[in-house]
């Protein structure tokens, strides 16, 4: 469809980037390059739209380059871009330029605004857009979000024939600029539907949706070429229904006398061609938009067989319950555990697949437990016997003797041990206290505990740390608070539990955790160190002792190829792991349990053990004082 952009009487459109140093008192010239009828010169940070001519043009004031000895060239301003309604990056407050002229002709100075779009065409449009966003400085999705929300403010300021209209017209032009296009496309087909959204125009939206629809015709033919989520973008914001595309192609046979394809076999082909090109999602969308029933179980298998789910879930949805069995019965195929799920627990298809169900809920919770989300993969069982069965069954391979004991007499569950084979149940061997010479682990919660404390880890020159919080399930929720802080000397653990210290005794806390943690003779030792700082710090800002530490070793850091974690380690270093299956426990019930009580001591006794067992090789793989560092809190993440 050709649009008239430019009438034949208009003037020739020229953009002129401007150097800030070139403006005004500068007695230099640019020479003019042109392309594709836009006239332009080479210089950043500056751009003026010039006409050739004054008859087309609006009255302004007159400039005059007085500073040169040749002849003075007169300029007219037609209009000023305004700071404060352009986009980032395009600061033109001035409003001359020396601009080097054809002999014979005079130039007219066009310095175009965004807060008058009555006079501005989609071509200089989008070429003032495309410039805006190249000569910022600031990153490309920031450019983006300041432009787009920028382009739906203009679009209150009458552009021609009406905002829907424009964007359309733009959205012809926008192609020309190839690699850009899509981007710039979705910029102001999104901008459009929010200004579509909220604000009221006068605008005959019929004619506009016509004209969209003209658009999308243009482009399922090949005249105009938009990649597919510009094509959906365009069918959204102007609802475009099959009728709609009828319409038009009827208007359009009797235009140009053209032979009479109907909508419905225009869009079978072009969805065709979508599938042929693996653009599911497009094919799907149109299908589903236009209520066009086409491809088989085929057409399914393709799809996910390219693992592209989205769309094989989509057209199954639309296809009906038979095609959402087949989709099913693929997923289970294929071990896709997750996707079947899913699909079963949207449409209620449990009966359907009872032990699909069963199986993917056993996957789940599996997965659950091997986090050692214990109390979640509980909640996940809904009650149902048997998975209670089969959770208590993974506790027994974890070693997690109390979730047994518990799910045991929560459920009465009496006698589910002696139908499990002991030889089923893999039994693994895990570090206890006393392995590691523990003599004594000691809870801190008051006063005179606390500087007792501290008393005793100041005489120490190593020292183990480690903290724990309760898990925070809910995904996009911010994590609770370090609950506990653990300090482990050669032969006692002191468990802090800072909530109630915290609460009760601040700044005691503070000061005594500031001559332990900020003292450079005691060294610390962690496991991934920086996400026990981090939380601590987040979880008690006011507290000038998560600060600063001095003298930290990430052990690590220190063994950087093993596996496994600090249990991993711990089995690599001293020839058994830890048991892990209480780690996302809920530390912040009071008390805690004696299980609990005994991980938390073991994850910083055993970092004394391995330091001690490591520290006195003499092979260089176990070097460590390079690892020893300090660390400042920046306050720039303290927000």
């Amino acid at each position: 469809m050709a649009i008239p952009l430019e009438s034949q009487n208009a003037f020739s459109v020229l953009v002129v980037v401007v150097d800030q140093r070139r403006i005004g008192a500068s007695k230099h010239s640019f020479p003019l390059a042109r392309r594709e009828n836009i006239w332009f010169a080479p210089r950043p940070n500056k751009l003026f739209v010039v006409a050739a001519g004054t008859g087309e043009c609006r009255e302004g004031d007159f400039w005059s380059d007085r500073n040169r000895k040749s002849e003075t060239r007169s300029y007219k301003l037609l209009d000023q871009i305004g700071s404060d309604r352009f986009p980032p990056g395009m600061d033109l407050d001035e409003n001359v330029a020396e601009i080097e002229e054809d002999k014979g002709h005079a130039w007219t100075l066009c310095v175009h605004a965004f807060n008058d779009l009555t006079h501005v065409t989609p071509v200089v449009f989008v070429y003032l857009l495309k410039e805006s966003y190249f000569y910022g400085t600031v990153k490309a999705t920031t450019k983006f979000q300041a432009l787009q929300h920028q382009v739906y403010l203009v679009l209150h300021n009458d552009p021609q024939p009406g905002p829907a209209a424009f964007v359309v017209q733009c959205l012809y032009v926008s192609p020309l600029y190839n690699d850009c296009s899509s981007g710039f496309s979705h910029l102001i087909i999104s901008a459009l539907g929010r200004f579509l959204k909220k604000a009221t125009t006068s605008e005959n939206s019929l004619e506009a949706k016509d004209l969209a629809t003209h658009l999308f015709i243009d482009i399922v033919v090949g005249q105009v070429f938009h990649d597919e989520r510009i094509i959906v973008k365009i069918l959204e914001t102007f609802d475009i229904k099959l009728k709609d595309v009828e319409k038009i192609m009827v208007q359009m046979k009797a235009k140009d006398g053209s032979s009479h394809v109907t909508a419905q076999d225009l869009m079978e082909k072009y969805i065709f061609e979508l599938a042929e090109s693996q653009l599911y999602m497009t094919a799907v969308t149109l299908m589903e938009r236009f209520s066009i029933f086409c491809f088989g179980k085929s057409f399914l298998l393709s799809m996910v067989q390219s693992h592209q789910f989205k769309a094989a879930e989509k057209w199954a949805t639309f296809m009906g319950k038979p095609m959402l069995c087949t989709l099913v019965e693929e997923y289970c195929e294929r071990n896709l555990l997750k996707n079947a799920y899913e699909i079963i627990k949207m449409n209620n298809l449990q009966q359907d697949f009872p032990d699909a169900y069963r199986k993917c809920k056993e996957s789940s919770i599996k997965k659950l437990a091997e986090k050692g989300c214990w109390d979640v993969a509980e909640a996940r069982t809904n009650g149902d016997r048997q998975l209670v069965e089969y959770l208590v069954y993974l506790a027994m391979e974890a070693g997690y003797t109390e979730k047994i004991d518990e799910l045991c007499d929560r459920y009465s569950l009496d006698g589910i041990l002696q139908k499990v084979p002991d030889e089923s149940i893999q039994h693994r061997r895990y570090l206890h206290l006393d392995e590691l010479f523990v003599e004594d682990i000691i809870w801190v919660d008051e006063y005179k505990g606390l500087l007792d404390a501290t008393t005793h880890i100041e005489d120490c020159k190593v020292i183990g740390v480690d903290s724990e919080w309760k898990p925070n399930h809910v995904k996009g929720s911010k994590p609770n608070k370090a609950s506990i802080f653990q300090i482990a000397s050669k032969s006692v653990v002191f468990i802090f539990d800072l909530i109630k210290l915290h609460q009760e005794v601040p700044d005691i806390l503070d000061d005594c955790l500031t001559r332990i943690l900020q003292s450079p003779i005691i060294l610390k030792l962690g496991y991934n160190l920086q996400c026990d700082i981090k939380q601590l710090a987040h979880s008690y800002e006011e507290l000038k002792c998560f600060r600063h530490f001095e003298s930290l070793l990430d052990i690590q850091k220190v063994f950087k190829n093993h596996r496994g974690g600090l249990s991993g380690l711990a089995e690599k270093v001293l020839g058994a792991g830890l048991n892990k299956t209480r780690r996302n426990s809920d530390w912040e019930q009071r008390p805690l349990s004696q299980y609990q009580l005994e991980y938390a001591a073991l994850d910083a006794a055993v970092l004394i053990r391995i330091f001690s067992r490591v520290s006195g090789e003499a092979d260089d793989k176990f070097e460590w004082k390079s690892y020893i560092e300090s660390h400042t809190r920046s306050t720039r993440n303290s927000k």
